[in-house]
């Protein structure tokens, strides 16, 4: 049990540095991680991870730069940020993100959200692996929809990043869904109603059920 624990928390670490944008530490960290990966068991989580490092220390540090700006800045169909598939832009999200926070403190975890929202997924990995692995793991459970659907569109933009989530999401009980369809059956729940201070053509306020419909 101890075993697997360690290997849950060393891909959580990995993936959290991988999903974090590609500065010059990361490029430095590059043999790091995947000598890490090299020790972790053949699986889902190995292969995940090692293809993406693969491609990243293939890939020129700028070109990388670009492209993770390109995937997960300037479109909203790779959001890192998981409850923005659950609640969108609505008041309601406010109240999630403090909940986030709250967790944080109780674990004792010192936050350093580099100007980043607390439900970013780097830092939820970051806080599974290094502060509490047990509840960061429910946490990440808890969106585990979320995940699933950042899974389905890094693999729909045919980008390396979809191997990071791949990885994630294998550490998780039970099997990932086959489809979109059955990650809407697993979120158990619609998306937010609050309108206030959005337009309605927004598609954040149909996180779940109007992703995929090919509006973007």
């Amino acid at each position: 049990m101890r075993r697997r624990t360690d290997t849950t928390r060393l891909v959580h670490q990995i993936a959290s540095w991988c999903l974090g944008y590609p500065d010059d530490a990361f490029v430095e960290r590059l043999p790091l991680l995947t000598a890490a990966t090299e020790e972790l068991p053949r699986g889902r989580a190995r292969d995940g991870l090692r293809g993406f490092l693969d491609h990243a220390v293939a890939t020129p540090a700028d070109v990388l730069r670009t492209d993770y700006v390109r995937i997960f800045d300037l479109s909203r169909k790779q959001a890192l940020y998981l409850s923005y598939w659950t609640d969108g832009d609505t008041r309601r999200r406010g109240e999630v993100l403090a909940g986030f926070k709250e967790r944080y403190r109780a674990s004792g975890f010192l936050v350093d959200t580099r100007g980043e929202l607390p439900d970013h997924l780097p830092l939820v990995l970051e806080y599974a692996a290094v502060a509490d692995p047990q509840d960061g793991t429910a946490l990440l459970q808890e969106y585990r929809a979320s995940l699933e659907l950042t899974r389905f569109a890094l693999i729909d933009a045919g980008t390396p990043y979809a191997g990071v989530l791949e990885a994630v999401c294998s550490t998780l009980p039970g099997e990932s869904p086959a489809d979109r369809a059955a990650v809407h059956r697993m979120a158990a729940a619609g998306p937010p109603t609050e309108s206030v201070g959005l337009d309605s053509a927004d598609p954040r306020l149909l996180p779940l059920a109007g992703y995929g419909n090919g509006r973007g």
